[in-house]
């Protein structure tokens, strides 16, 4: 059954398929931040736009199936940063709402897409080939960017109904990102014995 799943996930149209899904998210994403870079001192724009970051990594990664090349670092950047927003996405909209925020459609719509990003990261985990230093690196990105979102307060902009709580945000941000590393770890670094090769 795995193995029939895989091979569905695999397939090049497949491959197609997400890459047309992930570019168009990813352009919609960083639409979505544009009226927040504009008022973004220069020095943290790269930092603001996470979700849409995440899933630009992703974008690079399904462009390397595709060619059948890989980047372990693309890959665990991609992993961890689409675990961590999209979870942390479907729980802010989900928070909002029940602190009184209307249930409006694009809650509906952001809850799928993010949960999508974080799902799609934990299929591919057994097709990464992450390195240590590589999920490294994307704790570094993590922590750094939580600091200079809760820090310099860069984070991406929230409901009124819950900015009374942006310090636990900001905590739970960060375990949040130290889960998904651990999480990423788990599914692919320590479980090398686990790991797909892409058909060729």
């Amino acid at each position: 059954m795995l193995a029939y799943m895989y091979g569905i996930l695999t397939n090049r149209l497949s491959l197609w398929a997400l890459l047309l899904v992930n570019v168009i998210g990813t352009i919609y994403g960083f639409v979505w931040y544009g009226d927040q870079l504009q008022q973004t001192p220069w020095q943290f724009v790269l930092f603001v736009p996470d979700s849409p970051t995440a899933s630009l990594f992703f974008v690079f990664v399904l462009v390397g199936f595709l060619a059948r090349k890989q980047f372990g670092i693309i890959e665990a950047l991609a992993a961890v940063t689409l675990i961590k927003y999209g979870i942390w996405a479907v729980v802010m909209n989900t928070f909002q709402v029940l602190e009184g925020a209307p249930m409006h459609w694009t809650i509906w719509m952001l809850n799928l897409s993010h949960a999508g990003m974080a799902i799609q990261a934990v299929l591919f985990a057994p097709f990464y080939k992450i390195k240590r230093w590589h999920l490294g690196v994307a704790f570094i990105w993590t922590v750094h960017n939580d600091f200079i979102d809760y820090f310099f307060g860069m984070h991406p902009w929230l409901s009124q109904r819950i900015m009374p709580y942006i310090d636990q945000i900001g905590w739970f941000t960060f375990f949040l990102g130290l889960i998904s590393v651990a999480t990423v770890y788990m599914l692919n670094v320590r479980n090398k014995a686990l790991r797909l090769k892409l058909p060729s």
